[in-house]
């Protein structure tokens, strides 16, 4: 059999993830032929476009939550996923089960096939056929890398966010954070409003010109609403949420989520649901009961407290340095690993110096990820472990029952370390996006 012929008898989802070796394509061509081959399922959808550096996965899932709660069928696309791909497509929150995937792919893969489309391409398109047959009534949608040529940019949203402007995927959308905020901005329409969360001057400067050019309706956090007072515990943070439509008192938000970078996040989702149409109780208790995983998660394992965070650039380092700082002091161990082309220097020095010892370790099925040992020479006497389940039982040793063990730096490991944590099987393929 020729490698053609076993390339077409393997399944839908060997097929799929065999694409990623060919990366990302930036552009909308290809993903718009192939919506309009597949019978241009996005054009039955109301869509939300949830984009930023950090941040826009919380901000999707508890706006999806938000609209459930108001009475709405909700489809929510985000990436990556943890452990298994069905987490990329739900609706009303569940994941779907991995025959779904394989008929979805399967369905999209004879197009897919004709117009060349990537790995990221792919999986959007049978997202929005998904969520059109379930007649979902909104699709929120994360956006992957950057916004103005993204796949998920394919779509007429109703509503954008901007969660944030910070350095990362450089060699794609720039190396200044102007040249990410104009990226970024590509999510904007005429007429359409935005909600931006980004409040560094010079990427703010550029959201708001870029706004006023297109005709976007611009909602600023920090000048039109935002959160004060916040208190974090690791049950979640609570804080108060001012903006012009609220009582001259504020409002009171309580959420599972942890961090005080949580905070814009949840007021950027309050915000959206409510110029939605959410009721006011109904955004609040969405709120409530949200959940994110790998983000400040936190399990039990042997007495201590194990929290997962995919804090992959320097933005997401210090936010997650800064909960554990005010949380705990310190964690008694790190377990660290990280991909190879991401500024693991500026992650290591955000996190290095709030954990004791640290643990270094890659995601086994990721071929991105940096060699132990490489990450172990910016991390003077640092344990080195060969996967993440001898990271966890080398962060055991290193540490006493109550203490906190940290495991950050790729989602890719978080995913491998949740496995374990969970009992789940996890995926055996190789991750590259």
């Amino acid at each position: 059999m020729s490698a053609r012929d076993a390339l077409g008898a393997a399944s839908n989802l060997d097929w799929l993830f065999s694409l990623q070796r060919f990366g990302v394509k930036p552009g909308l061509g290809p993903i718009r032929a192939l919506l309009t081959e597949l019978g241009s399922p996005d054009e039955r959808l109301r869509c939300v476009l949830v984009a930023g550096t950090n941040g826009k996965g919380s901000v999707a899932r508890v706006l999806a939550a938000s609209l459930m709660k108001a009475g709405e069928r909700v489809g929510l696309y985000t990436s990556p996923h943890l452990q298994r791909l069905g987490e990329r497509v739900q609706v009303d929150l569940a994941p779907e089960p991995h025959e779904r995937m394989e008929e979805l792919i399967g369905r999209v893969r004879p197009a897919a096939e004709r117009h060349g489309n990537t790995f990221f391409e792919v999986v959007t398109a049978a997202a929005l056929l998904r969520f059109a047959e379930a007649g979902v009534a909104w699709a929120v949608l994360e956006v992957g890398l950057g916004g103005r040529l993204d796949a998920t940019n394919a779509v007429r949203p109703e509503l954008s966010v901007i969660t944030s402007v910070a350095l990362d995927h450089t060699a794609v959308l720039g190396a200044t954070l102007e040249e990410i905020a104009f990226e970024k901005a590509g999510v904007m329409r005429p007429g359409v409003p935005l909600i931006s969360g980004v409040t560094e001057p010079r990427p703010a400067g550029v959201i708001a010109r870029r706004a006023a050019e297109v005709g976007a309706g611009l909602t600023v956090y920090g000048k039109d609403f935002w959160g004060e007072d916040a208190r974090l515990a690791w049950e979640g943070t609570s804080f108060t949420w001012r903006h012009p439509g609220a009582a001259s008192d504020g409002v009171r938000v309580a959420s599972g989520l942890v961090g005080r970078h949580q905070v814009a996040n949840l007021t950027l989702a309050l915000e959206a649901g409510c110029r939605l149409g959410v009721g006011l109780e109904e955004a609040l208790d969405a709120v409530r009961h949200a959940r994110w995983p790998g983000r400040l998660e936190s399990f039990w394992l042997q007495g201590r407290r194990v929290v997962l965070d995919g804090a992959h650039n320097p933005a997401a380092a210090r936010a997650l340095a800064a909960a554990i700082t005010e949380l705990t002091g310190e964690a008694a161990v790190l377990v660290f690993g990280a991909s190879a082309d991401k500024d693991v220097a500026g992650v290591v020095a955000a996190l290095a110096p709030v954990a004791r010892r640290t643990v270094v370790t890659h995601a086994v099925h990721s071929p991105r990820a940096m060699a132990p040992l490489d990450l172990a020479a910016l991390l003077p006497g640092a344990t080195v472990a060969d996967d993440p389940g001898a990271a966890l039982e080398a962060a055991l040793g290193l540490s006493r029952p109550g203490e906190t063990v940290v495991v950050a730096g790729s989602l890719f490991l978080v995913g491998e370390a949740r496995d374990r944590l969970t009992g789940d099987a996890g995926e055996d393929r190789p991750r590259w996006q």
